[in-house]
């Protein structure tokens, strides 16, 4: 069994959160409509839940991730201070395609630094979408490092980057901003509020939209799980070392998760309102990934890794009892991806 981290205290914590316009942004573009919230009667009765739902992000404006989500936000925000920019980011795949394909929409270049990890026919789809692709020796974080000296000093070149550090905070704030979108859908798709959210963690950034969203004050707060590859478990050893690290990343399906170093803005509010922290393998991503697929729910292994998190809280009866979850709780996965192809 993987280890875990668990925060007693994470549901007292209150956390004040405005989404500004984002929601109205992004029911104003072409083809916007709200992904669907999938009850899953099976894994209900495997986990011993009242009933998982199951937020499938396969068919998100156009795109097969959620990403595009705080992309657009981002992209529309920084566009109006630095009107004709080309935009400049780092990705492991579905960031920068999102960012890519609203350069086009809004009629700027898009610069897209990838590592060398990645897929060649995942840096195609992105430069099918009309950016310059550029390769990164190194890993992601690598990559973040690249496209942020290639921006720096330049007017004419903004970053759009999904992960936070000292001095450059306002883009990913953005950025989670976006991301309330699909927060806000959830809880007009719920009859009443969940009792456990379990989101995918590669920088923490829609981690941190997640815990902001169901840490509001005069709301109930459902327990929140945050979900990662045991390649690349950057929140999980931050959590349990009590500050920011940085973990060596390793190959792995999970790839839109595969980041050593939290977001700098995600580490004090999860430090403050996540509940629990797992890592999972890729045999279990690549189970839950099938298991979706026979229950009618199209995920890849990042999305899925949502179902494998809580089948390794759920099923053992030890955490189980420490998030004191009933047998007629509702459980909310959040699946950001379709299959990788």
């Amino acid at each position: 069994m993987m280890p875990w981290y668990r925060s007693p205290t994470a549901r007292d914590w209150t956390s004040s959160f405005a989404s500004g316009d984002a929601h109205a942004f992004h029911r104003s573009l072409p083809g916007y409509t709200p992904t669907p919230l999938v009850p899953v009667p099976d894994l209900a009765g495997e986990l011993g839940v009242g009933r998982v739902l199951v937020k499938d992000e396969s068919s998100r404006l156009g795109l097969p991730a959620f990403k595009v989500l705080g992309a657009s936000w981002a992209c529309r925000q920084v566009l109006q201070q630095r009107p004709g920019a080309t935009l400049v980011t780092a990705t492991e795949g579905n960031h920068g395609r999102a960012v890519a394909r609203m350069a086009a929409h809004f009629g700027v270049e898009a610069t897209v630094f990838v590592p060398e990890v990645m897929l060649p026919e995942t840096a195609a789809r992105i430069a099918g979408e009309g950016a310059k692709v550029v390769w990164v020796g190194g890993d992601y974080d690598a990559a973040v490092r690249r496209a942020a000296e290639f921006a720096d000093g330049h007017p004419d070149r903004a970053l759009v980057q999904d992960t936070a550090w000292d001095g450059y905070e306002q883009v990913p704030a953005w950025i989670v901003e976006g991301y309330q979108t699909l927060l806000a859908e959830v809880d007009a798709q719920l009859e009443g509020p969940p009792d456990l959210v379990a989101v995918p963690v590669g920088v923490g950034s829609l981690a941190e939209t997640v815990v902001r969203h169901y840490r509001r004050p005069g709301t109930t707060h459902p327990s929140v799980l945050s979900v990662e590859p045991d390649a690349a478990a950057c929140v999980l050893a931050s959590l349990t070392a009590g500050r920011p690290v940085t973990v060596p990343t390793a190959a792995t399906l999970m790839a839109g998760l595969n980041c050593g170093t939290m977001s700098r803005s995600a580490w004090p509010v999860l430090r403050a309102g996540c509940d629990v922290a797992v890592a999972v393998s890729d045999d279990e991503a690549l189970r839950a990934v099938d298991d979706l697929g026979r229950l009618g729910v199209s995920s890849g292994p990042s999305g899925a890794a949502t179902l494998a998190g809580v089948r390794a809280v759920l099923t053992d009866p030890r955490r189980r009892a420490a998030l004191d979850l009933g047998h007629d709780a509702v459980v909310v996965l959040l699946s950001t991806e379709g299959p990788v192809r």
